[in-house]
């Protein structure tokens, strides 16, 4: 197992972290005993971080219950969550928060993060609230060790927030498939300067796995018989410095394994000149299925109403060139459906400004349309009013008690 050093901790943590949200299932949920055999093994293969999350049904409790049986909990570094979304105001803080505790049977958390930022709005009312004195309280007394934030949202919003506080860590969606999708290289490599960048979804969810076209699978097979598609998108990342670790979703021993078995061998600037083209050529392969050709540049933002246009372009890409339902899912992170503030096409009023700065010359406000058709379909607007009306109900109180 290669280790990288978390600078601002003086931490190693190793290059594969086990990612608690898809432990194998069993009658009624998690499968306590299967889920022991794995993160057992991967703690004794040497994975030592471990990533959770207090919206993950089960996930914290059984990873507590295991660590704390086995005696490994030390040895090991837990990454867990405050569920932003759910947040009536200040006084919540706290109760997330020593849930968390509760169910990990632990009394620090030693990567603790902002859970799913969508933008800089999101953050400033958190700090409104008072989450920046709250995080110094926690640091001081032990109980959070390194304080961090995963982001779904624009390069934009990402930068902003980045800058906007002394972050110790952050995690990001990043993979092969779309290097320019939210954060993206951009962002990676700017927070690289200053704290570790962990990558959720190396494998889309698996689709970079499993669910890749023939015609891709089979440019990586020719290229090189040995690694399955699954290490082709593992070690593209882990040939990045930039990448402190990523996060994989292992929920049977032969992915268990397998990962492993990668990590062992992966460094930095392992791929050369013929591997990276063969990527390319996948890309290509890729990117036939495209309807919008936007390289994700991001000439185009900020746009005045907020409108993520590179990640609404990229989710609607995804949904013809890798499927439909995944294609959704980066709608959905994209356009900040949990936010009281969306990032939806549907807020374009036609000004031009983005199209006057596109490189590309691409028509952006006929293909804002065209994503809004497929991707915002009557039932998914109405969910989004019902949502954002949740959400600003159950906060208004605690907000205007804050204030």
């Amino acid at each position: 197992m290669l280790y990288r050093l978390d600078k601002n901790s003086g931490n190693r943590l190793s290059i594969l972290g086990f990612g608690c949200m898809r432990f194998p299932k069993g009658l009624g949920g998690i499968d306590a005993r299967k889920t022991e055999e794995l993160i057992m093994k991967a703690v004794r293969g040497g994975i030592n971080y471990f990533d959770t999350a207090w919206i993950y049904p089960g996930s914290e409790e059984v990873l507590g219950a295991i660590l704390e049986k086995n005696r490994v909990r030390e040895k090991v570094f837990i990454a867990t969550k405050l569920p932003v979304v759910f947040l009536k105001g200040p006084g919540d803080f706290d109760k997330y928060f020593n849930q968390t505790l509760e169910r990990l049977r632990t009394s620090y958390i030693d990567y603790y993060l902002m859970h799913m930022l969508t933008g800089i709005e999101l953050w400033e009312k958190l700090k409104s609230w008072g989450i920046e004195r709250w995080i110094a309280e926690k640091k001081q007394a032990g109980h959070i060790r390194q304080i961090g934030f995963s982001y779904h949202g624009s390069l934009d919003g990402f930068l902003k927030i980045s800058g906007s506080y002394p972050w110790e860590f952050c995690q990001i969606q990043y993979n092969y498939s779309d290097e320019n999708f939210q954060a993206g290289v951009k962002g990676l490599r700017k927070a690289a300067e200053t704290m570790p960048v962990v990558i959720m979804e190396p494998l889309l969810g698996g689709k970079l796995a499993g669910g890749l076209p023939r015609k891709a699978v089979e440019i990586f097979r020719q290229a090189r018989p040995e690694w399955s598609p699954a290490a082709w998108a593992l070690n593209w990342l882990w040939n990045q410095e930039e990448v402190g670790l990523l996060l994989s979703g292992m929920n049977s021993d032969a992915q268990l394994e397998e990962n492993l078995a990668l990590a062992d061998k992966a460094r930095p600037g392992m791929l050369g000149p013929e591997d990276l083209g063969v990527y390319r050529r996948v890309l290509e392969s890729l990117n036939q299925g495209r309807q919008i050709r936007c390289t994700g540049c991001n000439y185009c933002m900020p746009c005045p109403k907020g409108v993520n246009i590179p990640g609404c372009f990229a989710a609607y890409n995804v949904s013809y060139s890798i499927g439909f339902v995944e294609g959704m899912k980066q709608f959905v992170t994209s356009i900040a459906l949990t936010s009281e503030h969306s990032n939806s096409p549907g807020h374009c009023v036609k000004c031009g400004a983005c199209e006057k700065h596109c490189p590309q010359h691409l028509p952006i406000i006929k293909n804002l349309g065209q994503v809004r058709k497929r991707m915002e379909p009557l039932w998914f607007r109405i969910l989004g009013r019902i949502v954002r009306a949740f959400l600003g109900k159950n906060r208004k109180p605690e907000a205007a008690k804050a204030s």
